[in-house]
């Protein structure tokens, strides 16, 4: 089967759903209604280790990979993500090429980064695997989306974009909204200017996006890569239909 990350690279449009923890009956919905992947947030949620390893088996157990959102410069964090079986990260705040950079080292093994090598984690298969196979199947798995959620990475994209390692690139509306003084979010011509300059420099240099939705018709229009529901947005929206009777 062609993993994820060759699929985006293929050009293919995967669909996922964002999540915090707890969820895992919501990550359980995602792989019966036939999503690709989750992406849970411990960022804006609880970054609960023990819990984000069930939400991952249970994940893995209807079919879905995994993406886990951490928090800006953590690389132990990152470490101990991808130990536990997560597919890839996506890491918010990467202004620079040199943000990029940090972001794709802490997630591979030398050469191309500085993550911790063991093979008796679970993403090792517990030491099942040998030494080879768990470098090769690291490197062909592992997916580094980088986040543009600030005037500075808008300028910064093409270089961020170049950067060896990096597999996709997310823009944060409500982030680079508030940055740029503004509170209407991806509403604001701005943004959406600003969302346009990052796909056109993702575009040039081969990268596909990662892109955040609240419907299917956004799901729709979204450039290839890895499109992601707001969950949040799609429960409420359905609770609140509830009322209307």
């Amino acid at each position: 089967m062609t993993g994820l990350k060759q699929r985006i690279r293929a050009g293919d449009k995967t669909l996922g759903g964002l999540l915090r923890l707890p969820g895992e009956f919501l990550v359980e919905l995602a792989g019966v209604a036939g999503l690709d992947h989750v992406l849970i947030d411990l960022e804006h949620g609880p970054a609960d280790l023990v819990a984000l390893q069930h939400h991952i088996a249970a994940a893995e157990a209807h079919g879905l990979d995994v993406l886990v959102r951490v928090g800006p410069g953590d690389p132990g964090l990152v470490l101990r993500v991808l130990d536990l079986g997560a597919t890839g990260i996506v890491v918010p705040h990467v202004d620079t090429a040199a943000d990029a950079r940090a972001a794709v080292a802490a997630a591979h093994y030398p050469p191309l980064g500085t993550r911790g090598f063991a093979t008796y984690s679970r993403a090792g298969r517990f030491g099942a695997v040998s030494v080879p196979d768990h470098l090769r199947r690291s490197a062909e798995r592992t997916i580094v989306v980088v986040m543009a959620e600030t005037p500075e990475a808008v300028a910064n994209a093409p270089e961020i974009a170049a950067v060896e390692g990096v597999d996709s690139i997310m823009v944060g509306p409500a982030d680079l909204s508030v940055a740029m003084g503004l509170t209407g979010g991806a509403a604001e011509p701005a943004v959406r200017s600003a969302t346009e300059a990052v796909r056109s420099a993702a575009a040039a240099a081969g990268v596909p996006m990662t892109t955040i939705v609240n419907d299917p018709a956004q799901a729709a229009a979204a450039p290839p890569g890895l499109v992601v529901y707001n969950l949040a947005h799609v429960l409420l929206r359905t609770f609140r239909t509830l009322t209307e009777v």
